[in-house]
């Protein structure tokens, strides 16, 4: 392995923590003798650009600094390859890194582990989902949730995450359930009024949100979280459980684990890894063992 590691920055990651998270995270990596390059982009477009030459031309890790976004844009270079991503968690969701028990905001504990991983072996292999040519790590949603995310997406104020919050409860206000028609990998066809249909290879999504809290990365398998039709008041009140993960246990609440599945309904959009699929049907593949990842093994 070369020890040349390349760091892929969002310096604008979690209002401006990227910038200052690379220093400390590519000082860690050369006090362990890792010599260190850092890949910047003008635009996520750009960024993958630099980020593909880098992998290229043979670096011997790529380490993302920044959140779940930049973290979604590095497995679109490494999916399929043996080139292991490393992960500096300075985001706002840092999702990725949860679900894989990484240091969150401490790039330095990040950086340091990243270096010992790669002197001891190299970390290990996880599962990716893939819609056509697209990767997620984490989850692809639909329904209640990809609702409040396009509602958000399109106001102007407040900044951040705010908006979002604002976002949930007019879309509360207006809510009803969706007709899903879901196809899964043995030709099952389920024809459900859902809440919301999350396709988890990873746990949790919106910064600590379980919605598939049973999910493994190394299973070869998606969990498939399906919130039925409920009430406003059903919602309110399930809703706090997802930071455990204990609405799985909820009557309304049903689990299916399946390698691959279709989802289609009307007027929905899908995001996976918090970015934008487009409107459905997509059909998500859980492809095993398609990332290297610098992370500890699975408890």
């Amino acid at each position: 392995m070369t020890s040349e590691i390349t760091l892929f920055v969002n310096p604008t990651a979690g209002r401006g923590r990227g910038a200052h998270a690379a220093q400390p995270a590519a000082r860690a990596l050369r006090d362990a003798g890792f010599s260190v390059r850092t890949v910047l982009g003008a635009d996520a477009d750009d960024a993958l650009r630099r980020a593909r030459e880098a992998v290229a031309g043979g670096t011997g890790a790529l380490v993302a600094v920044g959140g779940d976004g930049m973290v979604s844009l590095a497995l679109q270079v490494l999916a399929g390859t043996r080139i292991p991503l490393g992960v500096v968690a300075v985001g706002t969701g840092n999702d990725f890194a949860r679900t894989l028990g990484l240091p969150v905001r401490d790039p330095a504990a990040a950086g340091r582990l990243a270096a010992e991983l790669l002197k001891g072996g190299g970390g290990r292999d996880v599962d990716l989902g893939r819609v056509g040519d697209r990767w997620f790590g984490t989850v692809l949603a639909s329904g209640f949730d990809s609702r409040v995310n396009d509602r958000g997406n399109r106001m102007r104020l407040p900044a951040g995450r705010f908006k979002y919050d604002l976002a949930m409860i007019a879309e509360l206000a207006a809510f009803r359930p969706v007709p899903y028609r879901l196809t899964f990998d043995d030709g099952t066809v389920r024809q459900v009024d859902a809440t919301l249909v999350a396709v988890g290879n990873g746990t949790s999504y919106g910064g600590g949100m379980r919605i598939c809290a049973g999910a493994r990365m190394d299973d070869g398998l998606f969990d498939v979280t399906v919130v039925g039709d409920c009430s406003r008041t059903t919602l309110i009140k399930v809703f706090p459980r997802v930071y455990r993960g204990t609405h799985l246990d909820h009557p309304a609440v049903t689990v299916h684990r399946v390698r691959s599945l279709t989802l289609d309904a009307p007027g929905i959009t899908g995001y996976a890894d918090g970015e934008p699929l487009g409107p459905l049907p997509l059909t998500a593949d859980c492809v095993p063992a398609a990332l290297r990842v610098l992370a500890p093994p699975a408890r």
